[in-house]
């Protein structure tokens, strides 16, 4: 059976894209959840459109997302810690601390683009990738101190 991705769809095609699938996999799965359509020239013509106007938005949020980066690129925050000997954190530094941090300084960013591989548990300078758009990635210096 032929279907109208309306969505990307890991290891099937991206949207818009015209894929052939079993039926049972399109009638019980893709077509209730309204990932895809069948293909009839009306939907063709419709998911067209719908694509177009994704590409528009996309690009407009690509380019707001590139203006924060130049922004965001160079900030330095530091972030103040209780730390113990050999400069090892009682606690650790994580996303949602760097994005409070960022919110200080005027910048609200979600935490959940803040790219920490794991959490920072020891003092020093760290260069945190900050992925505002899946094609814009911007960098932040984070400083931890001790505290006190």
């Amino acid at each position: 059976m032929e279907v109208i991705l309306r969505q990307d769809v890991e290891k099937l095609g991206s949207r818009g894209q015209v894929v052939k699938v079993a039926p049972g996999y399109a009638r019980n799965f893709l077509l209730p959840n309204k990932i895809a359509v069948p293909a009839t020239d009306a939907n063709r013509k419709i998911v067209e459109q719908e694509r177009q106007a994704h590409l528009r938005r996309e690009a407009k949020l690509k380019g707001e997302a590139e203006d924060l980066a130049k922004m965001v690129n160079g900030v330095s925050i530091t972030i103040a810690q209780k730390a113990g000997e050999n400069d090892q954190l009682f606690g650790s530094v994580t996303a949602k601390d760097v994005a409070e941090a960022l919110a200080a300084q005027n910048f609200t960013i979600d935490r959940r683009k803040i790219q920490l591989d794991e959490p920072i548990k020891q003092l020093g300078e760290y260069k945190v990738p900050v992925r505002l758009h899946k094609d814009v990635t911007a960098e932040v210096t984070v400083t931890v101190t001790k505290e006190g």
